[in-house]
């Protein structure tokens, strides 16, 4: 075992907590809706970007390139002052959901570029103007561009022009779990000497103003570079500077005479560092060397193409020489995160495919977080402040009074999604497994925790909307994982994780049948389910028809749904036969939401059209007229997610089931007859179950696999091509609603601004249909082959089918053979430049017909399923991690 793989066994058992700190700071907390007090539920408004620097919030903290203790008690970021700036660089700047011509954007440029599973060694960059930072020409310039124009960058401003910044790297490397070096290192890219304050930062969150608890926790310097730390729940901590620089203190508290024109004499706000460095103000620090925040201030004069070092330890141990041990430690633990990673990449042998899966994988560590939000709280007000408006009782989140979150969070990117989102979520796990399977399990348990998991059954959705449904992939992540882990553990399931989470999902399946099958007839209205403005219409609203949509996507993940829920039982039922049961049950209803896929739940209306060959959407108005929605979409391609293949070896250990599914097929003829091969085996001796057959496979495999619609050179689109010159229209008496192909940004504002689902590629659903394509060719062989792509005349089975779409996907962020990357576009800067072209941006979707990133640009989220997709392409496999060992590591 490698030390790192020793370090996480260690945490796993307990014996040792290495993941205490971590990446644990977002990058962004003004406007999030746990900051917005305000009437009208109006988050991005209420704190914003210019207010940050002076509020002290109520729920989490921010900061660049910053850690934090895992209840975020104590933080740790870099901020930095070029001398031109009118406020020290200490957070990402961005524009908000009405400032960016396509929504909310982060304006800068960063990188995560290693980690560790239990962050025993990390490293970020940040690429920091040495000119003045443009963000009145980044909000003036995007204010003035339409929907239909290019979003304005920050590289578009010609800021890097030159080499004219800094490349600030920030490392951390643990010397024990509560011995933590920091290595801040700065780089000259530009042609001239230029100078840099690098103003390393400490403090407590504010947990003394709310009215709870009034203790305060202290900082003081001790003596010249070296801060004392006292907080009652941490303990004692020293912060060692290197070169004994000065301190600057201030308190973490809001700055009211600034933000509300409250009274201020006397007082050191929040802000006091800020105001002293970019302004000068003197007063704005504590005299007395001691607060509630602290920076450590770094003057340097860096000379063109040279380097400056910073180096800080924060550290419960006392240590007389801190620094002397510092270089080697260093080296140490970087060796270590190599030795990891190359153990896990043993058979990935491209040099640029490892940096690529590395980076995906430092992207999703670091994008953990600390997430705070006690819903009662949150709707009461706090005691010491003023109440909420009563507006807030009739508003967001009001049904979901007993939400209380407090952990650490698999987050979709930490500026754009500084929350998290129940879906992506479910796709974290998948690459996050391969790493620290014992993450993954966890983050898995906490959405069905009884503090998470409405009492309905339902699944938080994110907390702009807790009560938004995403699609249930919740149980497909779930048997993924465990199977995962099964594997790594040498085939030793952990079946207490399974059976946990099985049975919170059976009551979430049970919500999905009860609240959102109006008719009870097997057909599913999901509403939004994360697709954002994919149809007609805004499927979350009140249709402008009336009625309902009887969805083909809701139907299909709730098909999909059942055969999860289907294998997990026989998997349980292996050691308690009582599962059997349950497993027949969620067969059955698997057949009658099969069933009415395929004949509408009445035997009379079809969600499949014979003319076209693809499954539609449909409107169900109040006069029982049925209309299909002839978008062809991602919506269509989703009933091949519902597919399971099971060994006869299983069924045989199974008699209870198997009698039962016998008998329904037998005396259900047109289920089978319909739906499925389960009496018909295939390869070997395995039964396939699924909504597709052959022939119907077959025909949806045509559209899907034709470069004039789904298959772009880059994956499949979420929308097909067709619709460009043929775009799909709706009238009604008020007006015509209309969709077209879209492969960039949206041109609809549906579902907010940077919403899109109208042509782009998307990891997640291209990954899922890479993964059931794999599962059919499992029971079909090389009985069945397509072409691919079609009209080639080249055939291919659908193994070979799901690795060419794989290497579609790859080829987004690998070099091609002129060393460009598509993703990066047509920005020479990020093609060529030594300083920028092996760094990556995992962007949240792709251009649909050129590849360029777009979206959310650090969103490694559900992007990071890469790292899978690059496994598998190797043919290689996760190292073991044996769980159960425990052994202390030293440094």
């Amino acid at each position: 075992m490698t030390q790192e793989q020793l370090r996480l066994a260690d945490d796993n058992t307990h014996h040792t907590f290495w993941k205490q700190f971590g990446p644990y700071l977002t990058e962004r907390q003004w406007g999030t809706v746990r900051e917005d007090y305000s009437a009208e539920g109006n988050a991005w408004g209420c704190i914003s970007h210019d207010m940050a620097r002076s509020y002290a919030y109520r729920w989490g903290e921010e900061g660049l390139a910053g850690i934090s203790d895992d209840q975020q008690l104590l933080c740790f970021s870099v901020g930095l002052w070029n001398g031109h700036d009118h406020i020290i660089k200490e957070r990402l700047f961005g524009l908000n959901n009405y400032q960016g011509n396509h929504g909310e954007d982060v304006k800068e440029h960063y990188y995560y570029l290693d980690s560790t599973p239990t962050h025993s060694y990390m490293k970020m960059l940040y690429k920091y103007p040495q000119q003045e930072f443009p963000y009145e020409e980044l909000i003036t310039e995007n204010a003035r561009r339409t929907r239909e124009e290019p979003e304005f960058e920050l590289l578009d401003t010609g800021i890097f022009d030159e080499g004219r910044y800094f490349d600030v790297f920030v490392e951390y490397a643990k010397a024990g779990p509560d011995d933590i070096l920091i290595q801040i290192t700065v780089h000259n890219r530009g042609p001239k000497t230029a100078r840099l304050q690098v103003l390393p930062q400490l403090w407590f969150r504010n947990t003394w103003n709310w009215g709870y608890d009034s203790y305060r926790p202290q900082m003081r310097q001790s003596k010249p570079g070296t801060v004392q730390i006292e907080h009652k729940a941490l303990g004692s901590y020293q912060l060692y500077c290197d070169q004994d620089p000065d301190l600057l203190f201030c308190e973490n508290t809001t700055n009211g005479a600034k933000l509300y024109g409250l009274p201020a004499e006397g007082q050191h706000f929040k802000d006091g560092i800020n105001d002293y460095v970019a302004e000068g103000k003197a007063n704005a620090l504590n005299a007395e060397q001691q607060g509630t925040k602290v920076a450590a201030q770094y003057k340097l004069r860096v000379a063109p193409g040279l380097t400056r070092v910073v180096r800080l330890r924060l550290s419960a141990p006392n240590h007389e020489a801190p620094f002397a041990d510092f270089n080697e430690i260093f080296e140490t633990r970087r060796h270590e995160a190599d030795e990891f990673y190359d153990c896990l990449q043993e058979n990935l042998t491209s040099p640029d495919a490892r940096n690529v899966q590395r980076q995906a994988f430092a992207g999703m560590l670091w994008s953990k977080q600390f997430y705070y939000y006690d819903v009662t709280q949150w709707l009461d007000g706090d005691p010491a402040m003023v109440m909420p408006p009563p507006e807030r009782r009739k508003g967001r989140n009001r049904h979901w009074k007993h939400l209380h979150n407090q952990d650490i969070i698999s987050m979709p990117d930490k500026w754009e999604y500084p929350w998290y989102a129940a879906w992506d979520l479910a796709f974290h796990c998948i690459p996050l497994a391969m790493v620290d399977a014992e993450f993954a399990k966890k983050q898995l348990r906490l959405l069905t925790r009884d503090s998470y998991m409405h009492p309905s059954g339902q699944l938080p959705a994110y907390e702009w909307n807790l009560s938004d449904v995403n699609p249930p992939v919740h149980a497909w992540a779930t048997w993924r994982v465990f199977q995962m882990d099964k594997k790594l553990q040498g085939g030793a399931g952990d079946t207490y994780f399974l059976e946990s989470v099985f049975h919170k999902l059976a009551l979430n399946f049970t919500w999905w049948v009860n609240r959102k099958d109006q008719s009870n007839r097997n057909i599913f209205e999901g509403g939004f389910l994360g697709l954002d403005n994919i149809g007609v219409f805004d499927r979350s609203a009140p249709l402008p028809t009336g009625g309902h949509i009887e969805q083909s996507d809701g139907t299909s993940w709730m098909a999909m749904f059942a055969l999860n829920m289907m294998r997990m039982a026989l998997e349980l039922a292996k050691t308690n036969s009582v599962y059997q049961e349950i497993a027949g049950k969620f067969f059955e209803h698997f057949l009658y939401i099969a069933d009415a896929m395929t004949r509408g739940g009445d035997g009379v209306f079809n969600l499949w059209d014979e003319e076209d060959e693809f499954y539609y959407d449909v409107l169900h108005t109040p006069d029982e007229e049925r209309t299909k929605l002839k978008v062809r979409s991602i919506v269509g391609l989703i009933p091949l997610f519902a597919v399971e293949v099971v060994d006869q070896e299983l069924l045989d250990a199974m008699p209870e089931f198997t009698a039962r599914a016998t008998w329904l097929l037998a005396n259900r003829p047109h289920l089978a007859k319909l739906v499925t091969r389960w009496q018909e085996p295939g390869r070997g001796t395995r039964h396939l179950v699924g909504l597709l057959r052959r022939e119907r496979l077959t025909k949806l495999l045509v559209r899907m696999l034709d470069e004039a619609e789904f298959l772009s050179e880059y994956g499949i689109r979420a929308m097909s091509r067709y619709h460009h010159d043929h775009p799909y229209v709706f009238s009604t008496e008020e007006a015509d609603f209309s969709v077209s192909y879209v492969p960039g940004e949206a041109e609809s504002s549906m579902f907010g601004g940077n919403s899109n689902w109208r042509g782009p590629i998307w990891f997640p659903i291209n990954y899922l249909i890479i993964e059931s394509l794999q599962r059919f060719h499992s029971y079909y062989d090389d009985s069945l082959k397509v072409e691919y792509p079609t009209g080639s005349g080249n055939k291919l089975n659908l193994s070979e089918v799901a690795a060419a779409l794989a290497e579609r996907l790859n080829k987004l962020l690998l070099k091609d053979e002129q060393g460009r990357r598509p993703a990066f576009g047509d920005y020479e800067l990020l093609q060529t430049d030594p300083h920028f072209k092996d760094y990556l941006l995992f962007h949240e979707y792709f251009h649909g017909d050129d590849g360029h990133g777009l979206g959310a640009n650090h969103q490694t989220g559900w992007t990071g399923l890469i790292v899978r997709l690059l496994q598998q392409r190797a043919g290689a496999t996760a190292p073991v991690v044996q769980q159960n060992a425990s052994s202390s590591v030293g440094a």
